[in-house]
Parts: structure tokens; C-alpha cells; sequence
């Protein structure tokens, strides 16, 4: 509790400038109207008397010296300083006490802000079992959520855009994790060509990538480098992009009408149409491909990064 004898007494005329209020000469001022007396407010304030007189001279010498407190024969009464100070002080303590109790909540992971970024995938399943699992046990917490390719959502996590990214080694490996962000690993999730139901290869227990080199293609983009389909390259063969499809539900509808075949990441994978056969890429020839959720490097995280991490290791299936 702050010593209430070091209350300092009111500047005379050419002095040193007028002390600043203090919450302590405000919480006085509020006992002692509140009971209208200084010997009860010292009681509660567990302070004696003097010491309660003289924090309140120490704040009416610093608003101006006029007092704030009429002495009666029983007890003391505001003046009218003393009412119109009276609201002012009321609202500035209980902004004081949501203050503490939102920071309080906030280090508890019991309320503030968190904000999530996603590429598509990784929407399809994981995230969405995350944040429910983590509502369950946090529900003051409000989350925001926005979907992007990893470099754009990396991009805004170092800006300070986002508190946490789920980003996937999808073209490659990350670049310049040491100094601008921190990697949690995940899952490492294999890949799956989508073939029409009916598809000569549909059978197949896995499939070596060289035996797709035919085929068509539905992808997100019409470049192969930096996609899913950028492993092909290496095996000696550019795969021919019949339709660029950018969500993951057309994608499927492409290959169910006979149009094409797609590669499919195993986060995806959970919710295709029963038209639609999956038959595992051979790991040697598409190695999985790494899932992290991303935090920044050199920044306090939100306290609510560390609960959601771990919502997201018992989402993994």
C-alpha cells in the first residue's frame, strides 16, 4: 500500500509545478466522502487519521487549494469542489479497476484479442478443430481468422499483423526463420492425387508421380514452380494445367467431371466427395510437406498464443 505520510504539502507561489494526481489521494477523497468522515476512512484505509488529512490537503493544494470538505460538528461534508471533483474521481477509479481486470484476463488467456491467419488447407480441418477446442476453454477470448498463401501470411506476422500463422512448406523450405519468426512443427502431412472415380489408376494402392506425367491437371495456379505440383519437375516432366481452380471444393468438382487430377495435401483430403478416388503419392517421390504454425521472433506473444498452440498439436489427427 503507498505511505500515505508522503503525501508532499502544497506548492507556494513561484515553487515547483503543482504535484499530478495520484490514485491514492483519489481513493482517500472517495472513503471519506463515501462515510463522511475521516476517522472511518482511516479505519477501512487501515491508515490513521493525520494520515488521511493529510493526503486530502495534499490533493486540494493540487488542484488549486480550495477545500474540499466542510468539517461539521459530526463528520465532514463535500463542498462544491468537492461534488463536482466527486464524479470525476469515481469515473477515473473504475476505469482504473477494468484496467487491472482486463490485463488480468488478458495474461490468464481469459480475454484480449488473438488473431489467426491460415493458408487454405489447413481451413479445411485443423484450424476449424482448433478454435472450437480452444472456445471450450477460453471463451473470453475473441479470435479473428484470415485466410492466405504462406508467404503473404509470414509477411504479416513480422509486420505485427497477426499473433500466430499456420504456414506449410508448400514450394520449399521457409525462408529466414531465425530472425524474423519461430517455427512449432506441426504435422507432416503426405500428399494424395484426386482421380475421377472411375480412373484406370483409381485402384492403385500408391503411385509413383512419373506415372501421372500424362494426365492433366487442375492446380491453384497455372505455374507449376512454387505449388504442390513443383516436385514434377524433378522427375523429368512439366504437368500440363488444363484448369486453374483456386478452391479446394471447385478443385473437386473438376476431377469428379472427368476434367483433370489434382494433388491433394492430407488437410484437405478429409472432406472429399465420395466421386472422387485418393490414391497416395509415393513418398520418395513427393516428400510430405512440413505444417508449422508461426510465431514472431524478438516480440511478446498475445497470451492467448501459447493456449491456441497447444489447441492446435490436439487438433493433428
Amino acid at each position: 500500500m503507498p505511505n500515505p505520510h508522503a503525501a508532499q504539502a502544497a506548492p507556494g507561489v513561484g515553487s515547483a509545478p503543482q504535484p499530478e494526481l495520484t490514485t491514492v489521494w483519489l481513493r482517500t477523497f472517495l472513503d471519506v466522502a463515501r462515510h463522511g468522515s475521516f476517522t472511518v476512512a482511516a479505519r477501512e484505509l487501515g491508515w490513521t487519521q493525520s494520515a488521511v488529512s493529510r493526503q486530502i490537503a495534499a490533493l486540494e493544494a493540487a488542484l488549486g487549494g480550495a477545500p474540499l470538505f466542510d468539517r461539521l460538528p459530526r463528520g465532514v461534508r463535500p463542498t462544491a469542489q468537492g461534488r463536482a471533483l466527486l464524479p470525476h474521481a469515481e469515473d477515473i477509479m473504475s476505469r482504473l479497476h477494468v484496467m487491472a481486470r482486463e490485463l488480468s484476463a488478458l495474461q490468464d488467456a481469459a480475454g484480449g484479442l488473438l488473431r489467426v491467419g491460415a493458408f487454405a488447407t489447413a481451413d479445411a480441418g485443423l484450424v476449424p478443430r482448433a478454435i472450437a477446442g480452444f472456445r471450450v476453454r477460453h471463451p473470453g477470448v475473441t479470435l479473428t481468422r484470415e485466410e492466405g498463401l504462406t508467404p503473404a501470411l509470414l509477411s504479416r506476422l513480422s509486420e505485427g499483423e497477426l499473433d500466430l500463422a499456420v504456414v506449410s512448406t508448400t514450394g520449399g523450405t521457409l525462408s529466414g526463420p531465425g530472425e524474423a519468426y519461430e517455427l512449432h512443427h506441426l504435422l507432416d502431412e503426405r500428399l494424395y492425387v484426386a482421380l475421377p472415380a472411375g480412373h484406370a489408376l483409381a485402384a492403385e494402392p500408391e503411385l509413383p508421380l512419373r506415372r501421372l506425367a500424362g494426365e492433366e491437371w487442375i492446380s491453384g495456379s497455372p505455374r507449376v514452380e512454387g505449388s504442390l505440383l513443383e516436385p514434377a519437375l524433378r522427375h523429368g516432366f512439366r504437368p500440363h494445367v488444363a484448369h486453374g481452380v483456386a478452391e479446394w471444393t471447385a478443385k473437386q468438382g473438376y476431377v469428379a467431371a472427368g476434367l483433370g487430377v489434382a494433388l491433394v495435401p492430407a488437410l484437405a483430403a478429409e472432406g472429399v466427395r465420395p466421386d472422387i478416388a485418393l490414391v497416395p503419392v509415393r513418398d520418395e517421390d513427393v516428400p510430405p510437406r512440413a505444417v508449422y504454425a508461426a510465431t514472431a521472433r524478438g516480440r511478446a506473444p498475445a497470451p492467448a498464443v501459447r493456449p491456441f498452440l497447444g489447441a492446435l498439436r490436439r487438433a493433428v489427427r
